[in-house]
């Protein structure tokens, strides 16, 4: 077990007050800081906890079995403060000196950045800032003018780069209202002729790192298909455990347990065993992963790379079928938005709008 017995009930104790406040609340955060698990990913020269990638992945698993919406946080943010090995080294160390420092933003490339000669002009608008409250910097990617002209490579497509802002350039628009994931607060956020420095830019590739540590030499891809899909497990492990949880319930009625009774166990059992095979699935890749990358880098058209990003759509979309196929199953109390097992229901299917899994 990764997490202590007091973890566990400040994070569930404090599930209900973060999804009414549809933000993380001071005393999640605190934890939050106190553990280091917006850094996990961060160097420990850095104030990082510099985590291997299966430890990280299990602590991320974790974390989302006991509360999607915290965990699916920290995942997020986290994966942004992992830009600190690709931003300057001096910078990066200024930045997180800061225990609370919180990187997160939007990965699709919009709006415009000028290049003036001395510094970019930014201006656009970018959705879905997760932690949009308790960020200190919003990362964003847009392409790249010079003046007018948009620039691009040798074969005629537009350069993009990413950047990070701090939260006082940001206009931040609270249009988060979903039915789950609510205290993410995924916000978007906006710029208006904002003057960056260049030393914000970045490329997030491995031969580009700043920091040359085994995790910044995985292909970002893979890296975020996985951080994502232990966010899946946990909350699904979750979910049978609390429908299984429900059918024993259930049974108390004679009727019911001779109807239904074995084989909804039978059906709770045949996809707990197949959860076991989607953790083996991420255990084995991880450290394989891993293995790979502290000996080289590895490029991000390896043939194994499609297969993770191939499995873990498949294994994504094989849990929304099945919870999809279990709810209807456990009766109007289930329906009832208070209960859990209906919050981890919509937070997973408000997770399964994230595009990075979502094969369509």
């Amino acid at each position: 077990m990764l997490l202590d017995d007091e973890n566990i009930q400040l994070i569930r104790d404090k599930q209900q007050d973060s999804i009414q406040a549809k933000t993380l609340v001071s005393d999640q955060l605190d934890l939050i800081y106190t553990k280091k698990w917006f850094n996990i990913w961060v160097p420990k020269i850095y104030n990082g906890l510099d985590l291997p990638f299966d430890q990280g992945l299990k602590l991320l698993e974790e974390l989302a079995y006991h509360d999607g919406g915290l965990a699916w946080t920290v995942t997020l943010c986290s994966g942004a403060n992992m830009f600190v090995g690709f931003i300057d080294p001096q910078m990066a160390k200024t930045l997180f000196s800061n225990p609370k420092v919180c990187f997160g933003g939007s990965g699709r490339a919009n709006g415009k950045a000028i290049w003036t000669g001395e510094h970019y002009i930014i201006s656009g608008k970018w959705s879905f800032a997760t932690g949009a409250p308790h960020l200190t910097h919003f990362t964003l990617n847009a392409p790249i003018f010079d003046g007018d002209k948009a620039r691009v490579d040798e074969e005629g497509n537009p350069i993009v780069l990413s950047f990070f802002v701090p939260r006082e350039q940001v206009l931040i628009h609270y249009d988060w209202n979903t039915f789950g994931l609510e205290c993410t607060a995924s916000h978007s956020f906006s710029l208006e002729n904002a003057v960056v420095k260049e030393e914000q830019a970045f490329v997030l590739s491995p031969h580009l790192r700043k920091f040359d540590s085994p995790l910044y030499r995985i292909p970002f891809l893979p890296f975020a298909e996985l951080t994502l899909l232990v966010n899946y497990l946990g909350m699904y492990r979750r979910f049978l455990d609390l429908a299984e949880k429900q059918f024993f319930e259930k049974s108390k009625d004679a009727y019911w347990s001779m109807q239904y009774s074995k084989i909804r166990f039978k059906t709770i059992d045949q996809l707990q065993q197949e959860l076991n095979e989607f953790n083996l699935f991420v255990d084995i890749n991880s450290k394989k992963l891993w293995e790979l990358v502290q000996k080289a880098e590895i490029s991000s058209a390896d043939p194994y790379l499609t297969e993770i990003t191939e499995e873990s759509r498949r294994i994504a979309k094989s849990i929304r079928m099945h919870v999809a196929e279990i709810v209807p199953l456990l009766g109007i109390q289930a329906a009832q938005i208070e209960e859990e097992v209906n919050i981890v229901f919509r937070n997973l299917f408000t997770a399964s709008q994230h595009s990075l899994l979502n094969a369509r």
